[in-house]
């Protein structure tokens, strides 16, 4: 294990004051009505200056993680009898973007001839989305290894995304909301309309931004999703509906199948005891055509059958209404609160295109599993390319970011350089060794790009340094694989600990950390395989068997995690550290640049070893005879880090 412990010294203490879960609103001394126009100006010149962007220098792209080729194990002898499917790779793909939606909106918008997507704008017919409803929400994800069931905080870039989201209150939220849903309309084709599933919390302030956006006449229902279930309430009724307000881009162009949809009849009869009514279904082979209030579809509960474990998740009932009545088969659906994945996996149902995206690494992991688990089409797997170039132009939390990197920077043990040195403020050295050290930002992915700079600032920067120390939050998927390709001795990385969030929110937890004098900053995870064993298969064909050896978490620390779940997550690694593995899959003729993910096992996936708690550590697979070849091995833990071992055979 490599580590940094520190002792502190004198650091300026700064403190985050956002917490999502205990925040007051300072603008709420103003009322809403007085606020919303301000919302609307501001929102309105963001949105502007978006998309004079577009065609800029600096667009934004979407970067390919893998080109999932749906193809789960399922043999029980370790030997994979499946077809590994072919892909045209020129024809339309779905796709699934991890990141911010407000990056991976304006990717769309602008295209990107290098993956084959061209503007999406006034090309998708139908968006459905359903945004987090309220600041107190639990954000937390359930981690369940061998012997352990862990609460896993959300992510740095999460933390951020949530905390500017609410830390005004209903005013930071509806400034979330009001440049998202005015890109989505250009999105949207003349047929197309938008779904917004919402609750009481700011149903009736998030649809003043739609009649703002959309037009007021272009309201085509306000639908009422009404369920029943377990209440605790005290003081009021039970809250068992939500809104659905769907709009059309042009009314009366939009796309309407619901007159073909068709519900059982309602009939009311007598109790044989009480004398009360009770309300039953009829099996009138007719039916009747759905009404503004849906009260036929149950929400997924505990035991659902659907069920993925994601606490926002909707049942696919509620979304083949949706996508059936306002679409036909080959129209594309988008969602960019993908959560669950419902949205897509019922698309794909239904002969339906669809992209998603969500900044949620578990989000994307889920969905990732439950379309492969349902056989789709070939997908891509993608993330915002370099959004971190949009994201501090003229940013306001510019000083904010810049006073955090300046306390990483002595929590690690450098010096922080002084203001008039430097345009940026994350950039420290160590004296003794003649180190430079570069603080990444919390509200990106620390990959290649950020490495090369670091190169080039550790040869330029006030005459050069010995080494470049680089400190991050978040990696991309490829960062092991781009660490490898520089091959640089004088260059390290390095992980923030993503608690330390926590340990600068007050002046409490700051002065525990100052006391104990210890903080850890560890090397990066990483898998091994076995070397890979070949034989032929007669055909043109040759067999290959593929084994995970072992996978090192470096330190716990790297993990969102509270205390008491450290220690638990300590006794797995020691004790059975492939455990830690949540899917795999494998490229067997990997070119270098795309990662085609040609065979996949994850945990849950019981038709080859009936053991949901582990992946199968070894596969054989028949691929045609190559030569020469790369085998690509990716891993994906169960917190969402990703490994990449490249094996040539």
């Amino acid at each position: 294990m490599e580590e940094r412990k520190t002792g502190l010294g004198r650091v300026n203490f700064f403190c985050i004051t956002y917490n999502w879960g205990k925040m007051k609103s300072k603008s709420m001394k103003k009322s809403l009505i007085e606020e919303l126009p301000k919302i609307v100006a501001e929102g309105r010149k963001e949105v502007e200056e978006i998309l004079e962007r577009l065609s800029g220098a600096n667009k934004l792209g979407l970067q390919t993680n893998e080109l999932v080729l749906p193809a789960k194990d399922v043999a029980q002898s370790g030997m994979f009898e499946g077809r590994i499917p072919e892909v045209n790779e020129k024809e339309w793909m779905n796709r699934l973007i991890y990141g911010d939606n407000l990056f991976a909106i304006q990717a769309l918008l602008a295209g990107d001839p290098e993956t084959g997507l061209p503007s999406m704008r006034g090309r998708v017919d139908l968006i459905y989305i359903d945004p987090p409803f309220d600041s107190k929400a639990d954000y937390r994800t359930k981690v369940t290894l061998p012997g352990a069931d862990l609460q896993q905080k959300p992510t740095v870039i999460e933390q951020f995304a949530y905390a500017d989201t609410w830390k005004d209150g209903t005013v930071s939220y509806l400034k979330m909301l009001y440049p998202r849903l005015a890109l989505m309309r250009e999105l949207l084709s003349d047929k197309g309309s938008i779904y917004v599933h919402i609750d009481w919390h700011v149903g009736h302030y998030v649809k003043i931004l739609l009649d703002e956006i959309f037009g007021k006449d272009n309201l085509i229902n306000e639908i009422i999703w009404a369920y029943t279930g377990p209440s605790n309430t005290k003081g009021y009724f039970p809250r068992k509906h939500d809104t659905i307000f769907w709009y059309a881009k042009k009314e009366g162009s939009q796309i309407f199948n619901g007159d073909k949809i068709r519900i059982p009849y309602k009939k009311l009869e007598t109790g044989k005891t009480s004398g009360i009514f009770k309300s039953e279904f009829t099996l009138d082979a007719a039916g009747k055509i759905p009404e503004d209030w849906w009260s036929d579809i149950t929400p997924v509960g505990r035991i659902h059958s659907e069920i993925v474990d994601y606490g926002t998740q909707k049942p696919e009932a509620l979304l083949e209404r949706i996508i059936d009545a306002s679409t036909n088969i080959g129209d594309i659906v988008f969602d960019c609160f993908a959560g669950s994945g419902t949205t897509g996996a019922v698309a794909e149902k239904l002969g339906r295109k669809w992209i998603m995206s969500d900044l949620g690494k578990p989000a994307c992991l889920i969905t990732r599993k439950r379309l492969i688990d349902q056989n789709a089409k070939p997908f891509l797997y993608q993330a915002v390319g370099d959004y971190q170039k949009e994201v501090f132009a003229g940013s306001k939390m510019y000083r904010r970011v810049g006073d955090l990197s300046q306390v990483v920077l002595q929590l690690y043990g450098a010096i922080p350089f002084a203001d008039a040195e430097q345009h940026q403020r994350n950039l420290g050295y160590i004296k003794e060794n003649k180190t430079l050290v570069l603080v990444d930002s919390p509200n990106k992915m620390t990959g290649l790009a950020t490495l090369k700079r670091a190169q080039e600032l550790r040869n330029t920067f006030m005459g050069g340094w010995q080494k470049v120390v680089v400190l991050g939050w978040n990696f991309t998927y490829d960062i092991t694989e781009a660490i490898q390709s520089l091959d640089d001795s004088k260059l390290e990385v390095l992980v923030i600990p993503p608690d330390l969030l926590d340990k600068l929110k007050t002046k409490a937890s700051y002065k525990k950390l100052v006391e104990s004098g210890k903080v850890r900053f560890s090397s990066l995870q990483y898998l091994s395989i076995k070397p890979i064993e070949t034989e032929d298969a007669g055909d043109g064909k040759e067999r290959i068997k593929v084994a995970l050896d072992t996978y090192v978490l470096l330190s716990p620390d790297n993990i969102p995690l509270d205390d008491k779940d450290k220690e638990k997550l300590s006794e797995v690694i020691a004790k059975d550290p492939l455990a830690l593995i949540e899917y795999w899959s494998i490229d067997p003729d990997y070119d270098g640049v795309t990662f085609r993910s040609k065979w996949q096992d994850y945990r849950g996936n019981t038709e080859n070893d009936r053991d949901p708690l582990h992946v199968v550590y070894q596969t054989e697979l028949l691929v045609p005879k190559n030569g020469k070849r790369k085998v690509c091995v990716k891993a994906v833990d169960v917190f969402g880090f990703e490994s990449v071992v490249i094996q040539e055979v």
